[in-house]
């Protein structure tokens, strides 16, 4: 299996506002979610020491009893908040449930947020567990690669022919998820087809993963072949999700992707999942359609498009085991 040479693309002229830097980024940004729906950012504006800080406390979680992880599975499958046990998601629903555990966290949001209060979908108080310093240094990592992301949907924005602000009033409120992710190694005794995460492609419109050092991505090439993704130092891996090519009336393309640990190691990984506030209309642009060509999908609201995903990745583990609630 060949590593995969996807582009990497420097998003300094876009982070620092230089002249010309937004249409620099989005012309190659553009050409990435064209051709492979995966591509590498480095100068994203993050600072080391704050991703540093969100993989301790990644492991720090992970470290923690079975039981006290347990706890924060409150409601899990109505507010997607909380941790998921050892096989309590299939992305493969073909296959057996995923070997991994995860962690969730949404905007945050009070008990007494209007949000809450009316039932907005996919609104919900985020769980915490108590490790000192622990909230912070995840909640200072969720707004910084929000705000990436939606520095990002600019770029995409000008790309696709519309006003840089177009994604904004989008993308201000979002139902983004923050996950948290642990892999064990590979066992010996694994069900056969069972892997990491299996196949899959991402639900919202852009994904901004950190791996570490043990690597484990593979993404299918559009000839069905499978290629290794390999963790690039300083930079977020990249991937455009199902809404943004909904969206674009698949102009861009979601490019299946898997995770297979076998390297030995325990893994860990953090994903940004940037899905559209729940109220968001996804329809496809008048700019990304040919004349006479029609929309490929009929409009939908975020949250509707996000649950009806959602539904159909747990629903086999909740048929079978209960769930993780």
């Amino acid at each position: 299996m060949d590593d995969l040479d996807l582009p990497i693309i420097d998003l300094m002229p876009l982070v620092s506002g230089a002249p010309g830097g937004l249409e620099t980024v989005a012309a190659q940004l553009g050409r990435a979610a064209r051709e492979t729906g995966f591509f590498y950012v480095k100068n994203h504006g993050v600072e080391q020491a704050l991703i540093e800080r969100v993989f301790s406390a990644a492991h720090a979680l992970f470290a923690q009893p079975l039981d006290a992880k347990m706890a924060l599975t409150k409601d899990f499958f109505r507010t997607n908040r909380g941790y998921v046990p050892m096989k309590g998601e299939n992305l493969d629903p073909a296959q057996p449930s995923d070997l991994k555990e995860a962690f969730n966290i949404g905007l945050d949001l009070a008990a007494d947020d209007p949000k809450i209060r009316t039932g907005e979908p996919f609104r919900a108080v985020n769980q915490w567990p108590d490790l000192p310093g622990w909230k912070d240094a995840v909640l200072t990592y969720f707004n910084a690669v929000w705000a990436l992301g939606r520095l990002m949907h600019r770029a995409v924005a000008v790309d696709l022919g519309a006003d840089p602000d177009f994604f904004e009033d989008k993308l201000d409120a979002p139902m983004a998820t923050l996950r948290l992710l642990h892999y064990p190694p590979q066992p010996a005794g694994a069900e056969a087809g069972q892997i990491g995460a299996g196949t899959h492609t991402d639900y919202g419109n852009i994904t901004i993963l950190l791996p570490d050092a043990v690597g484990g991505l593979e993404v299918r090439r559009r000839d069905g072949v499978w290629l290794k993704a390999p963790t690039i130092e300083g930079a977020f891996v990249c991937n455009i999700g199902d809404c943004l090519m909904r969206w674009t009336n698949d102009v861009y393309v979601s490019t299946p992707h898997r995770v297979v640990n076998s390297s030995g190691l325990e893994r860990y990984s953090i994903a940004f999942f940037l899905d559209p506030n729940p109220d968001a209309t996804v329809a496809c642009l008048s700019t990304c359609l040919q004349p006479g060509e029609s929309p490929k999908y009929a409009p939908v609201s975020g949250a509707e498009y996000l649950k009806s995903r959602l539904d159909a990745s747990y629903e086999p583990v909740k048929a079978t085991a209960g769930g993780p609630g």
